[in-house]
């Protein structure tokens, strides 16, 4: 798997590992999940509750998203979470991956418009699995037929 581009920069994995990660994930914290309907982050929870996956929503503002418990970070989830869906701002989505790579999460999906090409080197070379600028909602309807 290559990390950069020919020209230095940042290469997502390729559509085959993106198949074979969507396939294998099946408990997916959403950083920033919200409770408006009308928010990406809402859009894309009901997509993935759609498809089978099992959503936890996290985010400080919340009590309860889609009628499930919402967790004010990602220490406050029990149990294993497969994958981290981001919908946080560039600049503070390194805090979120932080945390999670200090409990033992190695899978992140980072939202469009969201980057952090130094912690995804990070991520992958320790075999952690990170997309970053895609939505995941998106990804899924374009590859998985």
């Amino acid at each position: 798997m290559t990390l950069v581009s020919p020209n230095g920069r940042w290469r997502n994995p390729s559509d085959d590992e993106i198949v074979h990660f969507l396939k294998a994930a099946k408990r997916i914290a959403i950083v920033g999940l919200s409770s408006n309907p009308a928010r990406p982050s809402n859009e894309v929870a009901r997509f993935l509750l759609s498809k089978g996956y099992e959503i936890v929503p996290v985010n400080p503002q919340e009590t309860e998203v889609l009628g499930l418990k919402a967790y004010p970070d990602l220490r406050s989830v029990p149990g294993v979470i497969d994958l981290v869906d981001c919908f946080r701002r560039s600049e503070a989505v390194g805090e979120t991956i932080d945390e999670g790579l200090s409990l033992g999460i190695k899978n992140f999906w980072l939202q469009e418009r969201i980057r952090d090409e130094g912690r995804g080197l990070v991520i992958r070379q320790k075999w952690g699995f990170i997309i970053m600028d895609r939505c995941i909602a998106k990804e899924y309807a374009r590859l998985m037929k």
